[in-house]
This record gives C-alpha cells, sequence and structure tokens, in this order.
C-alpha cells in the first residue's frame, strides 16, 4: 500500500503545469523538482521509513503551497471539492466560493468503501474507528472531520458493546456531552419513597334520608286548627301541628269512657267472665286510639274528663325544620293525605362523585375535608358511611355518600362542595413521569448505561401520585433515566440505526418499545 504524497505539493506542480504552456521556466523547474520530491517522500514512507518525516514533509512544503497557490475555491456544502479556478460543484452544481488562505484546512476523511457500517469496521480493527455523528457511512480510524457536513467525527463503539463491556441493548444511543446540554437532557433517579396523595371530588349536601318524617293521618275527618302555618319553621318534638276532627274519632272517645266506666264497676264482681269481658274491652279501645296517633297523656286526659273531645290535636314527630306544609284549616283529609314534611338537618348527607378509576382508594369509614364556596376559609369534617353500588354510565363515576354534623344548622341542602381524601399509599418504586414515553401501548424510559449511552427500555407502570409514577416492572432502584428532551432522545435512538440500514443496506434494529411511535 503506497501512501499519498501531499496534498501541496501536486497542487503546486498543477500550477506550474498550467503555466508551462506560455513558457515559464521557472515553474517546469519548480514542477520537476516536486514530482521528484513525491516519489522520494513516497518511496521512503513504502519502505516503512519514519512516520514522523510524514508530518515533517507536511510541513516542510506548507509554505511553498502558500507562496505558490494564491486562491483556492470550495464547495459550501461539499468541502472535499476544491478548485484553483472558480467553477460549479460536480456533485451539487452550486458554485464554488473563495476559501480563506489563512490557515490549512483540517484533514477531511474519505467515505469506508467497503460499504459495511462504522460498528462492523471497528470491530475488524484493532484501532479505534471514528464516524460522523450525521453521515454514520463516514468513517475514519482517525480523529478528523466529515466531508459533507464538516462535524467533528465521533469514536465508534465496538459492535453490540458499551464502554464497560456489557452488551449493548437494541436502540441503545451515544450522545455527546455537548450535545446533551444543548437539547437540554436531564437525568433523575428511580426510588423507593412514601407515596401519599389526594383524590378529590365535587359533592353535594343532601338530606339524611334516615332523618325525615312525613306526618299523616290514619283517620278521616276535617282539619279543625293548625298550628304550624308556613314552610321553613322549625319545630321540636312534641309541639302541636294542628287538630282534626273526626265522627269516628269522637265515637271511640265514647267507647272508651263507656269501657272504662264498666271495668271500674267489675273489679269486684264475682263473675270473672264479666270483669274480663270489661278489661278486655277497655284495652282494646285505648290501643285503637293510640294506633290513632294519641298519645297516652291524650289517652288518660280523656279518662278524666269524662267526655270527649270534638277535635284531637297531633304533635310533631321529631325535631326538625317543616320542608311541606298541606294542612290548612277546614280541609278535608284521608289516611293518604300528607299534612307536614319535617327534616332533622342536625346532620346532613354529602353525594361526592368519585371516577371509577380511583374508587379502590376510597373506603367505608374513610375520613374527608370540605371545602364550599359559600363559607370560605373553613373546613368541615365528614366520613364515608356507603359507596353506592352503581355507576353513572354518562359521566363514569360513582355516588359516596358522607356523614356530615351540622348541629349550628350553618349549612344547607343542595349546597355544593369539594371533598378531599388523604391516601397513602405506602412505599413504591417510582420514576418520574415526565421521563415515561406513552405510545398508547407501551411505556418507554431512557436508561442512563453512562459515558454519553442511554439504553430504551420497556417498563410495566402502576398508578400516578404527586408527579410520580409508580414502577411495576423494567426499573431497579438507583438507576437514572432521562427527564427531560425525552422525544429528542427517542429521535436519535430511532433515526440513527434507520439511516444506517438506508446506507450500509442492512435492517435496522429497532428495540421493542419504539414499535408503537415510529
Amino acid at each position: 500500500m503506497h501512501a499519498e504524497p501531499p496534498r501541496y505539493s501536486l497542487r503546486i506542480s498543477e500550477r506550474a503545469a498550467s503555466c508551462g504552456a506560455k513558457g515559464c521556466v521557472t515553474l517546469r523547474w519548480i514542477r520537476l523538482s516536486t514530482l521528484l520530491l513525491s516519489v522520494m517522500v513516497a518511496g521512503w514512507l513504502a519502505v516503512g521509513g519514519d512516520a514522523s518525516f510524514k508530518h515533517r514533509g507536511e510541513l516542510l512544503w506548507l509554505p511553498l503551497a502558500h507562496a505558490a497557490s494564491a486562491d483556492v475555491y470550495t464547495c459550501p456544502m461539499h468541502p472535499e471539492v476544491r478548485s484553483e479556478e472558480p467553477g460549479r460543484c460536480p456533485q451539487c452544481g452550486m458554485f464554488l466560493e473563495k476559501a480563506p488562505a489563512e490557515t490549512a484546512p483540517p484533514p477531511a476523511v474519505k467515505p469506508q468503501s467497503s460499504g459495511k457500517p462504522a460498528a462492523e469496521t471497528a470491530q475488524h480493527s484493532s484501532r479505534p474507528a471514528y464516524s460522523c455523528p450525521m453521515h454514520p457511512q463516514v468513517t475514519s480510524d482517525k480523529p478528523g472531520v466529515c466531508p459533507i457536513c464538516g462535524m467533528n467525527l465521533e469514536k465508534v463503539p465496538e459492535a453490540g458493546v458499551l464502554p464497560g463491556g456489557e452488551p449493548m441493548p437494541a436502540g441503545t444511543v451515544y450522545i455527546r456531552p455537548e450535545r446533551q446540554q444543548l437539547i437540554g437532557v436531564q437525568l433523575g433517579e428511580v426510588q423507593e419513597k412514601s407515596l401519599s396523595g389526594t383524590v378529590r371530588a365535587v359533592g353535594r349536601l343532601a338530606l339524611d334520608e334516615t332523618r325525615v318524617a312525613r306526618v299523616q293521618t290514619r283517620i278521616e275527618g276535617w282539619i279543625d286548627q293548625v298550628f304550624v302555618d308556613f314552610t321553613g319553621k322549625s319545630v321540636r318534638k312534641g309541639q302541636p301541628l294542628f287538630s282534626v276532627y273526626s265522627p269516628e274519632l269522637v265515637a271511640t272517645q265514647q267507647e272508651l269512657i263507656i269501657s272504662r266506666k264498666s271495668l271500674d264497676k267489675l273489679k269486684t264482681s264475682t263473675f270473672p267472665e264479666a270483669r274480663t269481658g270489661a278489661e278486655t274491652l277497655y284495652r282494646s279501645t285505648r290501643e285503637r286510639l293510640r294506633l290513632w296517633d294519641l298519645s297516652d297523656a291524650q289517652i288518660r286526659e280523656i279518662e278524666r274528663r269524662g267526655t270527649p273531645s270534638r277535635s284531637v290535636t297531633l304533635y310533631a314527630p321529631q325535631d326538625g325544620f317543616v320542608l311541606t306544609r298541606n294542612a290548612y284549616p277546614g280541609q278535608r283529609i284521608t289516611p293518604d293525605t300528607e299534612l307536614y314534611v319535617i327534616a332533622d338537618l342536625s346532620r346532613l348527607w354529602v353525594l361526592a362523585d368519585v371516577y371509577e378509576y380511583e374508587l379502590p382508594l376510597i373506603q367505608v369509614g374513610q375520613k374527608a375535608d370540605l371545602t364550599l364556596t359559600a363559607f370560605p376559609g373553613r373546613v368541615f369534617h365528614a366520613k364515608v358511611s356507603f359507596i353506592y353500588p352503581q355507576v353513572e354510565a354518562s359521566t363514569r363515576t360513582l355516588k359516596v355518600r358522607l356523614d356530615l354534623p351540622n348541629p349550628d344548622h350553618l349549612l344547607k341542602p343542595d349546597l355544593y362542595a369539594q371533598a378531599s381524601f388523604a391516601i397513602d399509599h405506602g412505599r413504591e418504586l417510582v420514576v418520574s413521569q415526565e421521563s415515561v414515553l406513552d405510545s398508547g401501548t407501551e411505556q418507554t424510559v431512557f436508561v442512563a448505561r453512562g459515558n454519553g449511552y442511554f439504553e430504551p427500555r420497556t417498563v410495566s407502570l402502576g398508578r400516578r401520585v404527586a408527579g410520580d409514577v409508580v414502577v411495576l416492572k423494567g426499573l431497579s432502584a438507583g438507576e437514572k433515566v432521562v427527564t427531560s428532551a425525552v422525544f429528542f432522545v427517542d429521535s436519535e435512538s430511532k433515526l440513527r440505526p434507520a439511516f444506517r440500514a438506508m446506507t450500509s443496506g442492512e435492517p435496522a434494529a429497532v428495540p421493542s418499545g419504539h414499535a408503537g411511535h415510529n
């Protein structure tokens, strides 16, 4: 293998040749001397001469080259194309531009003629190989610049092996430090930590259905007087609501009085049957009045007075507020007439809508904090008492019922509230959400393998909590992953093997984690 003669000596000889036709004797002598010296240097290097002499020879001819060549023209897109006269580039057709003559251009590297990728070339060579990051087909056995784009060549690792000797996974990409800084690559650590989050839901205050009383009579008659005469009035248990006149009720009172007198007279009777019959009639009459919602005190008052009352008063069955009033003086009523609805507001329900994916985090007995726009700055405390069994198909939410104490009746039904449930997830292995590249079918993260190498790895993930996501499979604690500029790293990982395969004619090795977003 013969060494290539120095570049600048050839230019001088070409210049001399151009002047020879005009009779320039001096340039003819220079051309002849240059050719002779070039042959001598090539012969010296071919027989194993000192390599340092080659470099000294190039430096020796450098002043002569600057003295003999006036201007050099080069293509802005193909720096390897050079000429001493203006013209067009034979590769792209662009006009050549004058190159600065102050300094000698850096040595350009010619593409490998074998057509093999740089990694394969490095595997069969004992010396390290270099390749252009933008044009993988350009390789060299020493540092230099790419003749196509002018970028510095980068060292190509041994095929399939990381710098530490570990096998290189498919899709692993090398990004030099200055480029990492340019695109904003940042790293985060996979770690175990205690997770706690908050489930938020919108709720509506409602009546406690177990504390609502509906007032009806069990006899027919007419309302005589009304004592609670408007909706919203607060009532106490035992407070008079209205009085009712009923002929049947008057007759039953008269029957009670007669049976009571008969029992008093037959207490000392020598006939047991008569005494037992009087007791049975008296007890049945009292029980009938009691079933008609007359209290024991009212029954005793009728017995003491000895005369039936024309109208009987009915009382409130519990404390609360009147929500509905249908009782008016002179109104005829029947047992199916609902006269009052009384609700106890000392305790309310909160019906919160929880999304179906958050349902496993909610349990009966769990505490919740409530905030209302009607009372800014205040926090109310409630407890989950029931989880409804039916999911609403339109909103994909489930009703969760909370018990809310309201002793001072400050809160009202139908107010909206924001419910917050504190969730303790325990200790989990997590990674930042920004590091995950989700294609819809697979989740991928890029693991930093050191020295600028990044490996795409498919992972299995769980719930997301406060900017972190739980790792179920694929990562270990302490590993470093890319948390910023993930899309740039992904592009580097996909495009480089694809471009190398396009230029070398071999299929590209694309990792499984990239299949969903090619």
